[in-house]
C-alpha cells in the first residue's frame, strides 16, 4: 500500500484548503486508513494518474456536486485529537469523542460504525477473567475510542472503578504488543477483531456483545461529522456522503477491491467479513434503534462521570 498518495493528507494544517484547479472547493474528509472506512468513500476517491493506492488511478463514481473530497488517513485517537481542534470539515471520531466537539461539528446521519452483538475487545495470551483486567498492564487505541468508554462503563458494571494499568498504542500494533509481552492485555478495534488467535491470543470479552446483552441494543463506535460552520452547506454535503455508501454497496466489488489496499495483510474474504460487519443498515442511516443507542451510551457514561453531560445528540440528514 501506498501510505502517502497524491491527495492523501496527512498534515495538520488548521486552514481551509484552496479550491482545487477544476474549481471545486476541496473539503478534506478524515478516516482510519483500514477497510471498512475506504470502502464507504471509494466512491469519493481522486487520484489521476496512478498516483492512488497501490498505485491506482480513481476518479469520483459520484456527483460530488460543487466540491472535490481530498482523503486525510490517520488513526482514529488522531483523528479525535483534530476534531477538539476543528481542523478537519469532515473527518471520522469516536462517539466517546462527540460530547467534547459537539459545539463544532455535527454528526452526520449515514457513516457509522455500530457492532450489533460483537464489537472491541479485550484479548491476551491466556484465558483471565474480565474482573482481572484493572490487575494487569492493558494496552488500548486511544482514550477518547468508544471502545475504551465501553471497557470502563463494563468495569463499573462490576463495581470497579480504580484506575486502570494502561497505555495507548497505534491500533495497528496492539496484537503484536501483546502477543510480545510488553502489555499483558489489549483493547482491539478494527481488524484484530477477526485475526487476534492468529497469534495465539484468546478473548476475555467482547464489549459488543456485552453491551448487547445488557442494553438489547447495537454498540456506537464511530460516527462521522461535519463542521458546523459548513452552515446550509451541510446537509448537501452529507447528502454526497450518503451516495457514496449507496455507491460502494452496490458496486461491492469494485469498493472491495479498493478497500483492500487497507487491509493490512488480510485475505479478501475476512476483509470482505469485516467491511460486512461495520458497512450496514446503521451505516446508511443510524435509524431510531441507532440514535437510541448513541444517546444510551453517552448518556450512561455522563451520569458515571466519564465524559461532560451531552445532552441532546445532533444529526445532519442529506437534503
Amino acid at each position: 500500500m501506498d501510505p502517502e498518495p497524491t491527495g492523501v493528507s496527512t498534515g495538520a494544517a488548521a486552514s481551509n484548503p484552496p479550491a482545487g484547479d477544476d474549481g471545486k472547493r476541496v473539503l478534506r474528509i478524515g478516516h482510519s486508513p483500514d477497510p471498512d472506512d475506504a470502502f464507504m468513500w471509494y466512491p469519493l476517491a481522486d487520484f489521476p494518474s496512478g498516483s492512488g493506492p497501490g498505485g491506482g488511478t480513481y476518479q469520483p463514481c459520484v456527483d460530488t456536486g460543487p466540491y472535490r473530497f481530498q482523503h486525510v488517513l490517520e488513526d482514529i485517537e488522531s483523528l479525535n485529537q483534530r476534531s477538539a481542534r476543528g481542523e478537519l470539515e469532515i473527518t471520522a471520531l469516536s462517539i466517546h469523542q462527540y460530547p467534547y466537539v459537539a459545539d463544532r461539528y455535527v454528526l452526520t446521519s449515514c457513516g457509522a460504525s455500530m457492532g450489533d452483538g460483537y464489537g472491541p475487545m479485550v484479548v491476551a495470551r491466556q484465558a483471565m477473567a474480565t474482573e482481572k483486567i484493572p490487575e494487569v498492564s492493558l494496552a488500548i487505541p486511544g482514550e477518547r475510542t468508544s471502545a475504551f468508554l465501553t471497557l470502563q462503563l463494563l468495569l463499573r458494571s462490576l463495581g470497579i472503578d480504580r484506575p486502570l494499568n494502561y497505555r495507548v498504542v497505534p491500533f495497528d500494533r496492539i496484537l503484536d504488543v501483546v502477543g510480545s509481552g510488553e502489555c499483558d492485555a489489549g483493547l482491539i478495534i478494527h481488524e484484530g477483531q477477526l485475526t487476534y488467535g492468529h497469534g495465539g491470543l484468546v478473548k476475555v470479552v467482547d464489549l459488543g456483545e456485552w453491551w448487547g446483552d445488557r442494553y438489547d441494543l447495537p454498540l456506537p463506535l464511530g460516527g462521522n461529522a461535519i463542521r458546523r460552520d459548513l452552515g446550509e452547506e451541510m446537509g448537501d454535503i452529507c447528502r454526497i456522503l450518503r451516495a457514496s455508501i449507496d455507491y460502494a454497496l452496490a458496486h461491492r466489488q469494485a469498493a472491495v477491491d479498493y478497500a483492500l489496499n487497507y487491509a493490512r495483510d488480510l485475505g479478501r474474504d475476512l476483509a470482505d467479513r469485516f467491511i460486512g460487519m461495520y458497512v450496514n443498515d446503521y451505516t446508511l442511516d443510524y435509524g431510531a434503534r441507532g440514535r437510541e443507542a448513541v444517546q444510551r451510551l453517552l448518556c450512561e457514561a455522563a451520569v458515571t462521570k466519564l465524559i461532560p453531560d451531552p445532552g441532546e445528540i445532533d444529526f445532519i440528514s442529506p437534503t
